[in-house]
């Protein structure tokens, strides 16, 4: 295996033991998934100007995944209550999607968890030589 190979498999590895690190914070304390956590963050960052709104695939690129599993993602967090969306006022084909204010209130709770649980999951890493220099770099 080149070293760019084995560098790409252990970036691979990192971010699945973050991800996992920072779910099994975030669920039992908020009830939400890293990736349902990455869509509200997401979507908390529109806004009503021009260009305000994101499409479905701006949105599933931002969480990276297809946009088939971004419209499933929503479509559960809406049924909770954490997302709603509605027609696009200017072209009746487009759909918006927004966090409520319940999604708003479970963001905001949840970002001192998930920012803790990623220090941790770093900190954790760094002691390890083979994710030490790609902790390095996350960390800036």
């Amino acid at each position: 295996m080149t070293a760019l190979a084995q560098r790409w498999c252990a970036l691979q590895v990192l971010h699945d033991r973050i991800s996992s690190h920072i779910e099994r914070a975030l669920q039992p304390a908020h009830g939400i998934s890293v990736r349902e956590f990455s869509l509200l963050e997401v979507l908390s960052h529109q806004h009503y100007g021009d260009g305000g709104h994101m499409q479905m695939k701006q949105v599933a690129a931002a969480v990276a995944l297809s946009q088939s599993a971004t419209t499933r993602l929503v479509a559960r967090l809406e049924e909770r209550g954490l997302l709603s969306r509605y027609i696009c006022p200017t072209d009746r084909r487009g759909i918006y999607t927004e966090v409520t204010p319940d999604g708003r209130r479970t963001l905001t709770a949840a970002r001192p968890t998930n920012e803790a649980a990623l220090h941790e999951a770093l900190g954790e890493l760094a002691a390890d030589a083979e994710f030490a220099d790609l902790v390095q770099v996350l960390r800036g």
